[in-house]
């Protein structure tokens, strides 16, 4: 072995090493969708004394944080996103109707004066509120604010009869203002009702009790603590304790986004993704032998240990596991076998292209070759991954992370694990000599098919253009005629799945909700016979009725899935939507400009614009739901298109250089014949996986699978059929130089390579 060789074996052997440590001694971080629970995002509004800013975000975080804590779930997390908003995660909480209560109360806690029955003197001063047996109270402007209680405990007291109390302990100058305010009432009568003081929570009297008579005017009850009485019920009680406790709000929050997952809807995805990605794995590993037997095995061992180190790495790096993620975990592992097909092909080329050459030699010249078109092409899937992150909100992040974590991870395996491997296999004499064992050796069924047929389809481009715009004028049919069915993401509203223990069929579930005075609930079936409903704006409260009515016709109904989001956010999600995809053609077609010529830069993004276009189409024939996690497999399938395009004008600029007398046109029809094994290998890697993500992903990814697979189908045709010709087109009209050569002809003919389109020009 080469000193090179046995260095990529001890790093593939320390890095595989210290995964599987990882692996076995740490837990990864499960998402609220997987593990279930209630994640909130709210959303800091200005009021009459405070703006909504990063200062006042932060104060209202940690106000939050106490009163969550005091609602004993456990590990829950707060966390600011960007200037004015606060996203609160709370594991195993199902029903988010009392933690939103006590979340979004501003908890204005006031005590006043009161200045008699009925409106407030002439100075304009103070408010008129109902008391607690509805008589309306003129009370004076604010003497103390909830900001000087120290301390508020629940208790029952059973020695006075006067039940469930809740008991104040004030800080020192609060104490004062407390024994005046007491003091000034106890100057009225014992009947007169001026002898009151009005406690107010959120503009509502909660208890307005009598200054006691044994208190005398202007000595006022003792300044350390008191207590409110109002025949609260112990969670009354409790409740009122723990938002005077907590403290009040330093600007009020609104609930804009609240997404609740129950524990079986996580499990079974895990469980339905786990058995996905066995199967999808197998298949791929099987296939790959098939095409490039013992070379095609050592790659199954290079996939297997990517799954380890990619996994590792999200453990390690304590990334939050979401549902989209754990999809984005499995398809990576078929897209990861692209670099070895890559290298592979190159080597075989090689092996082919010059008789003699030994097998080792073909090999290292693969993974030369192919070094650039799987750098460019995993950078291109590196910039969607970046903009899922940065432009993706809630679980689309964590797909993006997944994704970008398995780009590199599988880079690792190809370029490092599998290199070793496939090296120290390449040293063996009997691998070297017997053809049909290496797998480098054996030219593969579609290269020799398409060397005896010699097929020419770039001497039309136009032809499969026409094809193309074809397939985008049935797509554009289909928005228009169908619409896009946009998700409670982009539309702002709620939707809620629940499972019922008795069958209930739409219109059963229909009427019943329409009799519950629910009339624009939009009902449809989900997944194993559960039922779907998605309304406009509903609070938890309307949600509780809701569930309610369906109950009378379906008996126990349990709450498997509910997303709220608010209109603010819905519209705001739909414009991030069209950004990030604005950006990511931007940003694909710079990339590609500095890369490569303009000519092919264009191109590709033309065809990556070609597949979004039909992607979305279809989805608008199918009916189906277009929303974030549409939006991470639409990203994705852009990646992939540019992946593909990537790798066919590499070649095209390789075989150009080298022949630049050659008519462009011939080039790209050999530069298309030699890139399509690739294709199909690698594509048929990744339909493996989605297909199995499909069959067995369960309804929650169903969607995301067959967008991806409807993407990566449009996307390998693309590639070829839309991005070649139409920079062909492109060359035509701009006759633009070719481009240079790389290589002198004395250095290559060092390098012991025979060019076949070497016609002698010289650069």
């Amino acid at each position: 072995m080469t000193r090179a060789t046995t260095v990529r074996a001890v790093l593939a052997a320390a890095v595989l090493l210290v995964s599987v440590l990882i692996t076995l001694t740490m837990s990864p971080r499960l998402g609220l969708d997987l593990q279930g629970g209630t994640r909130m995002v709210l959303q800091a509004q200005d009021s009459d004394t405070a703006k909504a800013d990063r200062e006042s975000t932060d104060r209202t975080l940690e106000v939050l944080r106490r009163r969550i804590d005091s609602l004993g779930v456990t590990e829950p997390v707060l966390t600011r996103s960007g200037e004015d908003r606060i996203i609160v995660e709370l594991p195993d909480v199902q029903d988010p109707r009392k933690a939103a209560a006590v979340i979004g109360k501003t908890a204005q806690l006031t005590f006043h004066a009161v200045r008699g029955v009925g409106e407030p003197a002439g100075d304009g001063k103070g408010l008129t509120l109902p008391d607690e047996q509805g008589r309306e109270l003129a009370l004076g402007p604010v003497a103390l604010s909830g900001a000087g209680v120290k301390e508020a405990t629940a208790s029952f007291d059973a020695q006075q009869g006067a039940g469930w109390t809740v008991s104040l302990d004030f800080h020192k100058d609060a104490g004062r203002d407390w024994t005046r305010l007491t003091g000034e009432a106890a100057c009225h009568p014992v009947q007169d009702e001026r002898r009151r003081v009005a406690i107010v929570l959120d503009k509502r009297v909660i208890s307005s009790p009598q200054v006691s008579p044994t208190v005398s005017c202007g000595s006022g009850l003792p300044s350390g603590s008191t207590q409110i009485t109002g025949s609260f019920s112990a969670d009354e009680a409790r409740e009122l304790a723990l938002l005077i406790e907590g403290g009040a709000l330093p600007v009020p929050v609104e609930i804009v986004e609240q997404r609740t997952v129950g524990p079986t809807l996580g499990a079974a995805a895990i469980d339905a993704s786990a058995r996905a990605a066995l199967i999808g794995a197998a298949a791929t590993a099987l296939f790959i032998i098939v095409i490039y037997r013992l070379f095609g095995a050592l790659a199954a061992v290079a996939l297997a240990a990517y799954g380890v180190i990619s996994y590792a790495a999200l453990v390690a790096l304590g990334v939050t596991l979401t549902l989209p993620g754990l999809a984005g975990f499995v398809l990576a592992i078929g897209m990861a076998v692209d670099a070895n097909v890559l290298v592979f092909e190159r080597a075989r080329e090689e092996y082919a292209g010059r008789p003699g050459k030994s097998l080792r030699a073909s090999l290292a010249a693969g993974f030369k070759g192919a070094w650039t078109a799987v750098a460019d092409s995993n950078v291109t899937t590196l910039i969607a991954a970046g903009l899922l992150f940065f432009l993706g909100s809630g679980p689309v992040k964590g797909f993006g992370v997944t994704l970008a974590i398995g780009v590199l991870a599988s880079m690792f395996s190809a370029l490092v694990v599998a290199r070793a491997l496939t090296e120290i296999a390449a040293h063996s004499r009997f691998v070297a000599d017997y053809r049909g064992v290496n797998g480098i050796a054996i030219p593969g069924r579609v290269r020799t098919w398409l060397t005896r047929r010699d097929p020419q389809p770039m001497r039309s481009p136009r032809r499969w253009l026409t094809v193309s715009a074809v397939l985008v004028a049935v797509a554009v049919a289909g928005i228009l005629v169908r619409g896009v069915n946009l998700g409670v993401e982009f539309t702002g509203g709620r939707l809620v799945e629940y499972s019922t223990s008795r069958p209930v069929d739409v219109e059963t579930a229909r009427t019943a909700l329409a009799g519950a005075g629910f009339e624009d609930a939009e009902v449809t079936t989900a997944g194993a016979g559960d039922i779907s409903v998605r309304t406009g704006e509903l609070d938890n409260d309307g949600e509780h009725a809701l569930r309610a009515a369906l109950a009378a016709e379906g008996g126990e109904t349990t709450k498997v899935r509910d997303e709220l989001i608010g209109p603010s956010l819905g519209d705001e999600l739909r414009r991030n939507a069209l950004i990030a995809l604005a950006i990511a053609v931007c940003v694909q077609l710079a990339y590609l400009a500095i890369r490569f010529r303009w000519t092919f830069a264009v191109a590709s993004v033309g065809a990556l614009v070609h597949d979004v276009i039909i992607l979305i189409g279809v989805f608008a024939w199918l009916g189906r739901t277009v929303d974030g996690i549409f939006l991470a497999a639409l990203l994705t399938v852009i990646g992939y298109s540019v992946n593909d395009s990537v790798v066919v004008f590499d070649r095209v600029r390789e075989l150009w250089a080298r022949a630049r007398r050659t008519p462009l046109a011939e080039v790209a029809n050999r530069a298309v014949l030699q890139t399509v094994p690739r294709t199909v290998n690698t594509g048929m890697g990744a339909l493996f996986i989605l297909t199995a993500l499909a069959v067995l992903g369960g309804d929650s990814l169903e969607d995301f699978a067959l967008a991806l697979l409807i993407g990566i189908v449009v996307g390998t045709y693309s590639s070829v059929m839309t991005a070649v010709p139409a920079a062909l087109l492109l060359e035509r009209a701009g006759k633009v130089p070719p481009p240079t050569r790389t290589r002198t002809p004395r250095a290559r003919q060092r390098a012991g390579r025979r060019d076949p389109y070497d016609n002698g020009a010289r650069v």
